[in-house]
């Protein structure tokens, strides 16, 4: 009996052990095991549509806004890509939710017509300064001693200064004349570009060279600049060319509206020349986005970069070998304290959990 009462006493004993030490392993897993944060869940169960616009600088900032909307909002994004007016119409009938880039004054009648309907909102300035006009590299005004190059221009100051100088920028297949180099063949500034050397008499002195593509200007600038060659043309910032080439501006008589018509007008007899307008960039959306993701228009308000980060990026983006997206990464890597201040602590924490998976 005692035999019988021990062994069952040793048996409650082992079995008790055996219990403590399953439910003590059990809860060193479960302690150990790390816990899965919950996912964040985007207000629309639809994919975020943004306008794809065909220039870097809007791609890249796309590339940083998807980021942040996937990362801490949970949300699914795409780009559709394509030119400003039918991208504007497609937000206007909400086939298009987001566009980082509303140049207003190239779009002024149909983003007036989306306002006065109601289809389309202004979240506010994207970048402040835009900027557009005549370029030069520096090395043509004051030389560059690192490249042994001289300055073959030193009193090249504005474009009344051209026609002295259209020997330096001889054209190879019109000699007599130097060669201007336009914006890109139908874009809305290769008008104004093309009056404006009828107002400034250039048109005596330069042939009208306009490049089919935005790649194709790119390359004659970043093909002069390399070899220390004269160049003379149009440009705008922010963009990665101006980000990773000392270009100077040549002065222009001051912008003033009147003087403006006349330059816009495809048909202008009379031209008069004056300076690009100084801009700022907005952001606009969708009514219908507006309207159902309060949360990441709330987003898209704060969001605001400077026209020399940009710049920055897109010359990193180039020198680097980078695509727009790994560029944006890399961009939000490198500027935490700029892109948190658009976030709240947590929202932020998570973008910075999916920065470090991308490290």
């Amino acid at each position: 009996m005692f035999l019988t009462k021990c062994a069952a006493n040793l048996g409650r004993f082992l079995f008790g052990s055996y219990l403590l030490a399953v439910l003590s392993i059990g809860s060193m897993i479960f302690i150990a095991a790390p816990s899965k944060a919950a996912q964040p869940k985007c207000e629309l169960s639809r994919t975020i549509k943004f306008a794809g616009l065909d220039w870097d600088s809007n791609i890249f900032l796309t590339e940083i806004a998807k980021f942040i909307v996937e990362s801490s909002y949970g949300c699914r994004t795409a780009s559709i890509p394509g030119t400003s007016l039918p991208l504007l119409a497609g937000m206007m009938k909400n086939d298009v939710d987001v566009m980082m880039e509303v140049w207003l004054d190239n779009v002024k009648e149909a983003w007036n017509k989306g306002v006065k309907e109601g289809s389309v909102v202004n979240l506010g300035v994207t970048f402040k300064g835009a900027v557009q006009g005549f370029y030069v590299p520096r090395y043509l005004i004051e030389g560059d001693s690192k490249r042994g190059i001289k300055a073959a221009a030193p009193d090249l100051v504005s474009v009344s200064d051209l026609p002295k100088y259209k020997e330096l920028f001889k054209d190879r297949e019109e000699p007599e004349k130097g060669r201007f180099y336009n914006c890109i063949l139908g874009w809305s500034c290769e008008v104004i570009n093309t009056n404006k050397l009828k107002a400034y008499g250039l048109d005596k002195y330069y042939t009208n060279f306009r490049p089919g593509t935005g790649a194709a200007l790119a390359a004659a600038i970043s093909s002069a600049y390399k070899r220390g060659k004269p160049f003379v043309g149009y440009y705008w910032e922010p963009t990665w060319i101006l980000g990773k080439y000392d270009m100077v501006m040549l002065k222009e008589p001051e912008y003033n509206d009147k003087d403006w018509l006349t330059l816009i007008d495809q048909k202008s007899k009379n031209p008069v020349g004056v300076a690009y307008p100084v801009k700022n960039v907005y952001l606009g959306v969708g009514k219908e986005f507006h309207d159902q993701a309060p949360n990441l228009v709330k987003f898209l308000k704060a969001f605001e970069m400077t026209k020399d980060q940009i710049n920055e990026g897109l010359a990193m983006m180039q020198q680097d070998g980078l695509s727009h997206k790994s560029a944006a990464i890399k961009f939000l890597q490198k500027h935490r304290s700029h892109w948190k201040s658009w976030l709240s602590a947590a929202e932020a924490a998570k973008v910075e959990e999916k920065l470090g998976q991308n490290s």
